[in-house]
């Protein structure tokens, strides 16, 4: 069965009919809830302000009672595990003495920007949740784990950080950790590799890093997004957290629009799971069904225009749909631009980005980037576009990390929608699109290698 296919409503959704009202939205609107709040021209929110807006944050005085609060809540990560985070308190709580919580605020993905809009405009909000955390698991250190070129993301952190001593709030310590400017460096067990000292090496690990971590610490990591969530359960319950996203993924759920969009990098908060349609028309000015449309980040899925428009925006519906939201990127072919080219591009970065510790990411990867280059440059035939994907789903599961994943997983998709452009391109003739112009950001690419 294609996973086109797999892509049905939620339960009781209807994609056509109207959006129930008020269900997403952007920085500093009334209806959202990790947006609420300043709008973005008034930078970030102050401690006073946060805690005027929020009320002050009580925390339990019984870690127990914060598990048990997670586990009602049902919080699952927003990121490329949507792992459930009561599953990485208990196994920190389990894992012995001097836990870690790391947030995790590197955000490698190039056109991504729902983790440094928290950082950079609720500053507070994230440091509440990293306590509770903290507390959840009995750490008395927090490390704030910060992209190492985003100065406005580790300033703002850094004055959020003074305003709270300014108070005397109690709780944990914080530190501030510049990450490394590589894809591969937000990854768990690269985020604590960094913090070894061993740079961003992920790896595919015999324990996880909630068990143990840092220096055989138990080390929660979690992102900006996943931990601002747990602020808001933490002040206002789990009958009101529930009440937005699904059962399967209580919450809202941020976005981040990239691609042929009227704004790229901006992001939207959705509590219902709306067709991604709608929130494309509102705030993406998409009016006509897209080619396709990029879902979960760069080592996402391509998806075709007409399907994914009518997709439910529910993490839940799409993880089953074999096309996880990942890291919440949703980016639309622009128009007239040739999809292969895009993911040529897209896929090259990615080959560049390996760590550079196995062969399916030194060698395998560079080798489908010059199989698809003589594809997309008119020089293959039909039969290499067949040798191209087995080679591609050859390496799935053999690196030692999953990045060659997610590196096969947008070459096999673009493959497939982008199916009759290929064989164009493969028997010398134009697709029709023109090369791609940058329209997905690419960061300078920094060759990695295992140290």
């Amino acid at each position: 069965m294609s996973v086109l296919s797999l892509l049905a409503p939620a339960d009781g959704y209807e994609p056509r009919g109207a959006p129930p009202p008020l269900c997403f939205g952007t920085l500093g609107d009334r209806q959202v809830r990790l947006l609420a709040g300043p709008r973005a021209e008034e930078g970030p929110e102050s401690l006073d302000a946060h805690r005027r807006r929020l009320g002050p944050l009580e925390l339990p005085d019984d870690a127990g009672e914060v598990l048990d609060l997670v586990g009602t809540g049902g919080l699952v990560g927003r990121g490329g595990g949507e792992f459930p985070l009561l599953r990485k308190l208990t196994a920190a709580v389990e894992g012995g003495a001097d836990p870690l919580v790391v947030v995790n605020g590197s955000e490698g993905e190039p056109a991504s920007r729902k983790d440094r809009t928290l950082i950079e405009h609720r500053p507070h909000l994230v440091l509440d949740g990293a306590e509770v955390a903290a507390r959840a698991v009995g750490a008395a250190e927090v490390v704030l784990y910060v992209h190492g070129t985003r100065s406005v993301s580790s300033t703002t952190l850094a004055k959020a950080l003074e305003e709270r001593g300014a108070a005397s709030s109690s709780g944990p310590s914080f530190r501030l950790v510049a990450a490394p400017a590589a894809y591969v460096a937000g990854e768990s067990s690269a985020v604590v590799s960094v913090l070894e000292g061993r740079g961003p090496v992920p790896s595919r690990r015999r324990l996880p890093v909630a068990a143990a971590g840092v220096n055989g610490r138990p080390t929660v990591v979690s992102n900006a997004e996943s931990i601002s969530h747990l602020a808001l359960l933490t002040r206002f319950g789990a009958p009101w957290f529930t009440a937005a996203g699904t059962p399967e993924t209580p919450g809202s759920t941020l976005l981040t629009l990239a691609g042929g969009v009227r704004q790229p990098g901006l992001v939207v908060e959705v509590l219902a799971p709306v067709a991604l349609g709608e929130v494309l028309c509102v705030h993406g000015g998409v009016t006509t069904p897209p080619a396709a449309v990029l879902i979960g980040g760069y080592g996402g899925r391509w998806v075709g225009g007409a399907a994914a428009l009518e997709a439910p925006l529910d993490r839940g519906a799409l993880r089953r749909a074999e096309v996880p939201l990942g890291c919440g990127l949703i980016a639309p072919l622009p128009p007239d631009t040739c999809g292969l080219s895009v993911t040529l591009r897209l896929l090259g970065y990615l080959a560049a980005q390996s760590a550079g510790q196995c062969g399916p990411c030194v060698l395998g990867l560079p080798a489908l980037v010059h199989q698809l280059s003589e594809i997309v440059g008119g020089r293959g035939t039909r039969g290499d576009i067949r040798r191209l994907v087995r080679q591609a789903l050859s390496l799935r599961g053999r690196g030692d990390c999953a990045h060659p994943d997610g590196a096969v997983v947008l070459l096999e998709s673009a493959l497939h929608v982008f199916s009759e452009d290929a064989d164009r391109h493969a028997r010398g003739r134009s697709c029709g699109g023109s090369p791609d112009g940058g329209w997905f950001p690419i960061p300078p690419v920094l060759h990695l290698r295992k140290s």
